[in-house]
């Protein structure tokens, strides 16, 4: 059996460690630390300077080497022909024609729709 006097104190002891917070439950070592960091200052940070990457050239067997010289002729190449070259899609076609001839190689290709309603594409200087 407990005495009254006991239970007094269990009793003060529950009321007072239901009013503490979480913070004060946990022992130091058991908080967490903010997972935020500081914010620095646009000033103090020091970015590199990278010279301008220069695409390499294509192998002379590859699908790029043969669709490039296709372009480059005068008359250009048709979307039906540099898919027969390489064996692509349309839209791989278009893809590499905007974004490997035009983006990384850095050349200029115009388009032009023909009588016959084909769309051919050209690189020009």
């Amino acid at each position: 059996m407990t005495s009254p006097a006991a239970e007094e104190l269990t009793r003060a002891q529950a009321t007072s460690f239901s009013n503490r917070t979480r913070k004060d439950k946990l022992t130091p070592p058991q908080r967490r630390k903010s997972q935020v960091k500081p914010k620095a200052d646009p000033s103090a940070v020091k970015t590199k300077a990278r010279p301008p990457r220069r695409p390499k050239a294509a192998r002379a067997d590859s699908k790029t080497a043969r669709a490039l010289a296709l372009l480059k002729r005068p008359q250009g190449a048709g979307i039906k022909e540099l898919i027969k070259i390489t064996g692509w899609q349309p839209h791989s076609v278009r893809g590499f024609i905007s974004g490997i001839v035009v983006k990384k190689l850095g050349l200029r290709v115009t388009s032009t729709k023909g009588a016959s309603g084909e769309r051919r594409y050209a690189i020009r200087p």
